[in-house]
């Protein structure tokens, strides 16, 4: 029972650093760091297109990780918890000092077919 609960636990988690880890939503909460902004400005921002910004703004906050506030005719997001934001900021910190294994690490970046062929098991995010 116990190690069912653990799996659980990891599994959420995975799911936490799988939405964090697509470029476009990390732009979008990494822009919110600073504060509340629209939706036109979450765009001038990270230069993501009305749409994309649209849906991953839905997903983040369909997540938990953002919530939408109307303020008159406009919608301002900002990050749900100040922890999303020093959960960014821990990530540059670590990434300042591992950076080159990051970079040069191919187990990410390994094209599916090639990934099935060497035996490694692939899951689409």
């Amino acid at each position: 029972m116990l190690l069912t609960a653990e799996k659980a636990g990891l599994a959420v988690k995975a799911k936490l650093f799988r939405g964090l880890g697509d470029p476009s939503r990390l732009s979008i909460l990494d822009a919110l760091r600073g504060g509340p902004l629209t939706v036109s400005a979450i765009i001038e921002t990270t230069g993501l297109s009305q749409s994309n910004v649209s849906n991953h703004l839905g997903c983040l906050r369909d997540c938990g990780l953002v919530v939408a506030e109307q303020e008159g005719r406009f919608v301002t997001y900002h990050l749900s918890d100040d922890r999303v934001g020093d959960l960014i900021a821990t990530a540059e910190s670590l990434l300042a000092d591992v950076a080159r294994g990051v970079y040069e690490c191919t187990r990410y970046n390994i094209p599916r077919t090639e990934s099935r062929r060497k035996g490694y098991e692939v899951r689409s995010t």
